[in-house]
């Protein structure tokens, strides 16, 4: 095999390989959901008859693991595509923090936060960050969770900052953003490709989470 002879060189081959790892990933689900129709029918003739509960049992976690195989790999799909924004004006991102972050309390600064986003995209990536940081590290029950919004001028005009305070626990080193660790890993990095299309940012740093979406002048 020959080397590549340049960094561009490579930079296209990895974005061909990616595209073609998409579509590989794509085919894959259609047969896990296919495998999926199959073992439920089977299921189901099972249950019609007399087969010991631990075969019934065997079915139904495969069913399930079909499943969640199935979900990581349209969160692959969607995350090696590109996004289309769907923007509609004035969307207040202090309604989808807030219905996104369920039972965490928000703490919310004074002024307006309003801008041109995509809410049904935003609302999923800001549910992505609350849901992913519980799955990877705070403990099952945990109500600490503390999420803030406030506002900063910089010389491109308002900046909405989200925080995430105890969402991920002391275990997550290394940045949640980019691990791209199973289903939760996925989500996480669906999330900040959706900010960051929004031209917005993530980071990550000492357990806390931290989003900054550019707001209407």
């Amino acid at each position: 095999m020959k080397p590549l002879k340049s960094e561009s060189q490579d930079a296209e081959t990895l974005r061909e390989l990616g595209s073609a790892s998409v579509q590989i990933v794509h085919d894959l689900k259609n047969q896990l959901n296919g495998l999926k129709l199959y073992a439920t029918f089977l299921r189901k003739r099972m249950e019609k008859g007399e087969h010991p509960a631990d075969e019934l049992e065997t079915v139904s976690k495969l069913i399930a693991g079909l499943e969640r195989a199935a979900t990581d790999m349209t969160l692959l799909i969607r995350y090696g595509r590109p996004l289309e924004l769907r923007r509609q004006p004035g969307t207040d991102l202090a309604r989808l923090l807030s219905d996104a972050s369920d039972a965490a309390h928000v703490e919310t600064a004074g002024g307006s936060y309003e801008g041109d986003f995509d809410p049904a995209l935003l609302a999923e990536a800001l549910k992505n960050i609350a849901v992913g940081g519980r799955v990877e590290g705070r403990p099952e029950g945990d109500d600490a969770a503390e999420v803030r919004l406030r506002q900063e001028q910089t010389a491109g005009g308002p900046v909405a900052v989200v925080e995430w305070r105890g969402v991920f626990g002391p275990s997550a080193q290394e940045d949640p953003f980019r691990s791209l660790a199973g289903g939760a890993g996925l989500r996480l990095a669906l999330a900040a490709k959706i900010v960051r299309a929004h031209g917005g940012e993530v980071s990550h740093e000492g357990g806390v989470a931290r989003a900054r979406l550019p707001l209407r002048k």
